[in-house]
């Protein structure tokens, strides 16, 4: 009898309006929950003080005033977001087993967690229009990128994230929830959400036109950029000339590289891995947050020299 009412409560729930997600930390791991929040605590603390520094060191640094540190301090910004947006909920599943969270929460995590996400792609489509420019047009870099015009860059594309994403998880508010209400992750992910609902044509919509006005988009415009820089390179420069100009873009291809890449794998075992282990699922999703906001300061810090210096300055300042 009290299996029956357990089986009709959890019934209940599933088709509620408003029901409670339970997220899922590692799994089959969760009784070394506890020690697999070491490298997570790790990889938070490396996210949150390296771009903190590079945020830091390019308010303090007046060399470091000009447009393409302008547009690092930007990713760094969004870098800071990410890790931010899920850190309260992958961190209390691994320490207090904190599974439980309600619609409203649900979708302001997504908020925060996509506009980043949406906010990081157009700041690297930026970076390389930056890169185009002070490559191809170098003359004209400063008349072209000046200081009120990064800033209508930066809240264009502030803005886009808040327009594309509003929408969409409005249109979660009314939906009815059919399914068991366990999530795949430790975050609530838009996808991951989507497929605990009745399929909503609406929803669907509004998911594909997001998806093409930010990957769809912001893909195909970095790569036409470096499509013009090697072209222009090839043409008028030497072989000396080429390592000299490509290496000011290492830093920012990592960047792309690093952000897309986990993306993508994270859409193909979305798409085609529903036989793979649940704990392929739960590391990709997590490597896809975490690597661009660990490794973009490391890369930035390592490969652009007035970074490097600056940094140093900042850590030995004798």
């Amino acid at each position: 009898m009290l299996q029956n009412q357990d089986t009709m409560e959890i019934l209940s729930n599933s088709t509620s309006k408003f029901p409670t997600f339970l997220l899922t930390g590692i799994p089959g791991l969760e009784s070394s929950h506890a020690w697999i929040s070491i490298p997570f605590c790790c990889f938070y603390a490396i996210a949150l003080s390296g771009n903190s520094m590079i945020l830091f060191v390019i308010t303090t640094q007046q060399s470091l005033h000009e447009p393409m540190y302008y547009f690092l301090s930007m990713l760094s910004a969004t870098d800071l977001g990410l890790p931010v947006s899920t850190l309260s909920t992958t961190l209390g599943i691994l320490w207090f087993d904190a599974r439980e969270i309600s619609l409203y929460s649900c979708i302001v995590q997504m908020l925060f967690l996509h506009r980043f996400t949406f906010m990081e792609s157009g700041v690297l489509v930026t970076m390389a229009f930056d890169r185009y420019v002070a490559i191809c047009d170098p003359l004209r870099y400063t008349t072209i990128l000046t200081n009120s015009r990064i800033i209508q860059l930066g809240l264009l594309m502030t803005t886009r994230a808040i327009v594309l994403i509003l929408p969409l998880l409005l249109l979660l508010k009314p939906l009815c929830f059919c399914r068991m209400n366990a999530l795949s992750h430790s975050y609530c992910y838009h996808p991951d959400v989507i497929q605990l609902t009745y399929s909503d044509i609406q929803t669907l919509i509004c998911g594909l036109i997001d998806l093409i006005l930010t990957t769809g988009i912001d893909t195909p415009c970095i790569a036409l950029s470096y499509i013009l820089i090697i072209h222009s390179v090839l043409r008028i420069a030497s072989p000396e000339e080429w390592h000299k100009v490509f290496s000011t873009c290492v830093s920012h291809v990592g960047a792309v590289a690093i952000f897309y890449l986990p993306m993508l794998g994270l859409s193909l075992v979305y798409r085609y891995g529903r036989s793979a282990p649940r704990v392929v699922c739960s590391v990709m999703a997590n490597v896809y947050l975490l690597l661009p906001p660990v490794l973009n300061p490391i890369i930035y810090s390592v490969k652009t020299r007035q970074i490097h210096k600056a940094v140093l300055s900042l850590l030995l300042p004798k």
